[in-house]
């Protein structure tokens, strides 16, 4: 695995599995919140329980981190793993009233916190066109 590649995949992979490990036992209240702004971008995820979906987004998240963590899973699969759940972030984003300006991209003040996803689904892209390269684990550049 290019040094580059591991990068990609470390420091994502370490966010995304300290987000899902600080989910885990989530009070229903919040989860009832994060629910409904997930469904604005998922609305699948509406259909869930608050308990439910809590158990979902931390199990999810601890997922996707350790995909980008384990150097044993594929470079493509990881990208592919991100690339799902930032898309579903930056699709909550767009799609939830009030986090973009009148043109439909830019953020407001209230969407900048949630239009940062985008970087991540950048990465998810890089990772999914250099996931056709990976040899394996072996770190060198």
């Amino acid at each position: 695995m290019a040094l580059s590649t591991a990068l990609l995949r470390a420091v994502p992979g370490a966010f995304i599995l300290n987000s899902g490990i600080g989910k885990l036992g989530m009070d229903a209240g919040t989860a009832e919140h994060m629910r409904g702004m997930a469904a604005q971008g998922v609305p699948a995820l509406g259909k869930l329980t608050p308990e439910q979906f809590a158990k979902f987004l931390s199990y999810g998240e601890i997922a996707v981190g350790a995909s980008l963590l384990l150097p044993f899973v594929p470079t493509k699969i990881a990208g592919l793993a991100l690339g799902t759940f930032s898309g579903s972030l930056v699709s909550m984003y767009l799609r939830t009233p009030g986090m973009t300006q009148a043109d439909g991209v830019r953020p407001t003040q209230e969407g900048t916190a949630i239009a940062k996803d985008t970087w991540l689904l950048a990465i998810a892209a890089a990772l999914v066109l250099a996931g056709g390269k990976d040899k394996g684990a072996k770190i060198a550049e």
